[in-house]
């Protein structure tokens, strides 16, 4: 019967509300139908009923009870909230898509657990080390789906709707939109015979046909000298019009972008001191665009030159409850507060006295870390093998682990004591988590969707990791296989009482045999 409920004047739909069936003798089958929109409206189909027992319609008068007062079965609401985290299930809905976000307010995303990605603040070159590591391995290092995002950011920030008045930015338009490589590169020296000051172009060139970090350099610096002298002439008219406006907008990323990068290669090179002045003076000069992350290189660069204190001075600034938190801040808060305590810190002496008060901080930030994101750790003591990090990471995911553990190893590495820190205490933050993550200790429940996102994100031959997933003991699977394998037995006793006689003679028979 396909009709509907009339209710308000509207003819809804029926929805089953739950079904069972009873097979004694007889086959029985009852189906609760009910609307949701409309709970008074209810109806019970029974199908072939020849002696339904009493048990049955208790539960269905309940369950119709329940339907009514409150909108949603009490069946269903069991099952998936108590009992498929027992049994390990996982609900059924498709996880949510990625989506690009360049930045949202950590109190607007306590309710809303899904998975964003970001530009990776560390991303690498792409002619200078992914090109080289395919070369030199024969392995794809980026997917199709991170490529493709990049070229989605490019369009968005590297373009704009006055293109079309300039040749050489019209040519450019079509570059970010290709997918060959060299087709792209192509199109950046067709732009650069129209106007040898596109900025676009030498971005271009840097970032794919610079086969070293010198190269892109040189490259960089001919964007950036071009691109200062198109971001003054718009700031001179950018009050004219909103084209005028638009264009100073995409002046302003070509040159943040350019300044970035070019700080970048000063770092790679050995001139630390000289990358972490770029860095600051970008941050001062656009405060506003902190959504770029530029404040993640700067800790970086700060934690090559081991000026600690001016790292803490920068978490001081960023690791704020109003901001997007990320497994760098996290992370950095949780190895300077070991610092102090891991070049003394011991398992054993700790567990005879009990743990100082400097030892209770720096383990309380592990435990705040690896909520976050508990992929690192694993990748900082090297339990899994680094691959090349991604153009873009998955906050809380895999990506992000990769790309931190990447960049942030060695100065796990440089301070004593501090990875035995992590090691000995890291794995107590699961102890502490409410499991299944319905709900989190110091963040909003993890996300569920993070594994498809990774997978789109990090080279097939990367073996993604999966979480939340707990490692049971041994034993417990050996006493679940034998609990298991006691009650098969027990059944086909029960069932087939001769048969199993024959089979023990048997058994018996050839255990002697082979003691004989």
């Amino acid at each position: 019967d396909s009709r509907g409920c009339l209710c308000a004047g509207k003819e809804l739909p029926w929805c089953v509300v739950t079904t069972a069936v009873y097979r004694p003798k007889q086959i029985i089958s009852v189906t609760l139908y009910g609307n949701k929109c409309c709970p008074d409206h209810f109806r019970v189909i029974i199908l072939r009923v020849n002696a339904l027992p009493s048990c049955l319609l208790e539960g269905f008068v309940f369950e119709w009870w329940h339907f009514r007062k409150y909108g949603t079965s009490f069946i269903e609401q069991v099952s998936v909230s108590h009992l498929r985290p027992l049994i390990g299930g996982a609900e059924n809905n498709p996880p949510a898509p990625a989506a690009f976000s360049a930045g949202e307010n950590e109190t607007s995303r306590q309710n809303m657990p899904e998975c964003k990605v970001w530009r990776n603040p560390l991303n690498l070159f792409r002619g200078a080390e992914y090109s080289r590591y395919m070369w030199v391995t024969g392995k794809e290092p980026l997917t199709y789906y991170d490529m493709n995002l990049s070229a989605q950011d490019h369009q968005t920030f590297f373009t704009c709707d006055t293109d079309a008045l300039r040749p050489s930015d019209t040519v450019m338009q079509k570059a970010w939109r290709e997918r060959n490589p060299q087709a792209r590169i192509k199109a950046a020296y067709q732009a650069l015979e129209l106007n040898n000051d596109c900025a676009t172009a030498y971005v271009l060139l840097a970032e794919e046909e610079a086969t070293t970090i010198v190269d892109a350099e040189k490259y960089f610096k001919q964007a950036l000298k071009a691109g200062e002298m198109i971001y003054r002439k718009s700031q001179n008219c950018h009050s004219q019009s909103p084209q005028h406006e638009a264009q100073l907008r995409r002046d302003t990323n070509v040159l943040v972008y350019v300044k970035r990068r070019l700080a970048m290669c000063a770092r790679k090179l050995g001139r630390i001191r000289e990358a972490v002045k770029m860095m600051r003076d970008l941050m001062k000069e656009f405060p506003l665009l902190s959504m770029l992350n530029i404040h993640e290189n700067l800790l970086e660069a700060l934690l090559e030159l081991q000026a600690y204190a001016d790292v803490q001075a920068v978490l001081a600034k960023y690791d704020d409850i109003s901001l997007p938190k990320s497994a760098a801040i996290c992370y950095t808060a949780a190895l300077l507060k070991a610092r102090a305590v891991s070049e003394r810190f011991s398992p054993e002496t700790a567990s005879k006295r009990g743990l100082s008060a400097a030892e209770i901080n720096a383990v309380e930030a592990i435990h705040r870390a690896v909520e976050f994101n508990p992929h690192v750790p694993k990748y900082l003591l090297e339990m899994k093998s680094l691959v090349l990090p991604p153009e873009h990471i998955l906050k809380r995911g895999d990506s992000e682990a990769v790309a931190y553990a990447f960049f942030h190893l060695q100065h796990w590495k440089r301070i004593e004591g501090a990875l035995n820190l992590l090691h000995c205490t890291w794995e107590g933050t699961f102890r502490m988590i409410p499991y299944p993550l319905e709900k989190g200790h110091l963040f909003y429940p993890y996300p569920s969707c993070t594994e498809t996102a990774d997978r789109e994100l990090l080279p097939t031959f990367h073996e993604v990791s999966v979480y939340p997933q707990k490692e049971l003991p041994f034993f417990i699977h050996f006493t679940a296989g034998l609990c298991s394998f006691s009650a098969m037995l027990a059944l086909l006793t029960h069932q087939f009482p001769e048969l199993m006689v024959i089979f023990a003679k048997a058994v018996s028979t050839v255990s002697v045999m082979e003691l004989t």
